[in-house]
């Protein structure tokens, strides 16, 4: 009924000026004009009036649906009527309320995982540097109030260099994660002879696989070519490396190879380790990940999941395939 009434209000005003100014035309007796000027006046008066209160009850009910919208989005409730898919501007407000609200929800959301994130990465590095402190103060207690034969004593400092050398291994594992999940590292992307990046990766483990007497083999072009980054690339190859050697047993053996791709090139690391079940193919890339199988062996759970970081941010990935008892393969793609 509002809108009818409302229509009608400019009409009505044409008809008021139009009567006025046919009577002047029309030169109607004064005393017909004026009766009719001031009831023709005061028509106007009114419906001015009117309308102008009409504005009013508008603006004030547009003001209370936006109101009730923002009352309703922050204690979590669905806005009252609201039509999204109406052309006016009360449905305009509220889009871009919501739009607002999901937003800052989408904000909120992340602010409550990196903190969680954060609060998980602190307890991982409290539990991991918080045995070869123990060992260490274990060790440094013992030869400090004991006495020992000479052969005892160096049995006990052999340990705790042992220790010392964990921590500091574990040290440089954490600045290096710290560094890939913060993006403080730089790349620097080259076209760079991939064979002398797989050269530089194999050199961190000859020295593990001669005394496990692992045999490593490489296959690969010396004139190989690749825009890469090769510190990094060497990084994580290494760490790949290291991981096949750590999981072989003594006698076995170690492959490198690599293969041109149409859109990528494609370096496999295999070994005859001991393999690892298709449900822990996702669970071997987590930070500080150990399988229970593997408890005995020496690392810290970071290898992989530094390695997939730094292919990841050159636009590569990498894949594994395994067979338990027969060993693993860990395929890199990096893009050519």
């Amino acid at each position: 009924m509002r809108r009818d009434n409302a229509a009608w209000i400019p009409l009505l005003l044409f008809l008021a000026g139009a009567s006025l100014v046919l009577a002047g035309l029309l030169e109607l007796p004064a005393a017909i004009f004026h009766p009719a000027a001031a009831g023709l006046g005061l028509a106007v008066l009114l419906l001015t009036l009117l309308w102008k209160r009409r504005q009013e009850r508008r603006e004030s009910d547009f003001a209370n649906s936006v109101l009730r919208t923002l009352d309703a989005l922050m204690n979590g409730w669905e806005p009252e009527n609201f039509h999204p898919y109406e052309d006016s501007p009360l449905s305009k407000v509220q889009g871009k309320l919501l739009q607002y609200h999901d937003q800052t929800q989408a904000g909120q959301r992340q602010h409550e995982a990196d903190k969680q994130a954060v609060q998980e990465l602190v307890s991982d590095i409290s539990h991991q540097v918080k045995t070869p402190m123990s060992n260490i103060r274990m060790f440094t207690d013992i030869l400090r109030q004991h006495r020992l034969p000479e052969e005892k004593r160096a049995e006990f400092l052999s340990g705790l260099s042992a220790q010392v050398d964990k921590l500091s291994f574990l040290i440089q594992s954490l600045i290096k994660m710290s560094r890939l999940e913060t993006g403080t590292f730089t790349l620097h992307m080259e076209d760079a002879s991939l064979y002398d990046t797989i050269a530089q990766a194999v050199s961190g483990i000859l020295a593990m696989a001669e005394r496990k007497h692992i045999q490593i083999d490489v296959d690969c072009d010396t004139h190989e070519t690749l825009r890469h980054d090769p510190r990094w690339t060497a990084e994580a190859l290494g760490n790949l490396l290291d991981n096949a050697v750590k999981y072989t047993p003594e006698g076995g053996s170690v492959r490198v190879s690599v293969r041109p791709w149409p859109f990528y090139t494609r370096v496999d690391v295999t070994d005859t380790g001991t393999g690892i079940p298709p449900e822990h193919y996702h669970d071997v890339f987590k930070r500080f990940y150990r399988a229970q199988s593997s408890a005995a062996a020496e690392g810290v759970g970071l290898g992989l999941y530094l390695a997939r970081g730094i292919i990841t941010r050159q636009r590569g990935y990498i894949a594994l395939k395994s067979e338990v008892g027969s060993g693993s393969t860990f395929s890199v793609f990096l893009p050519r």
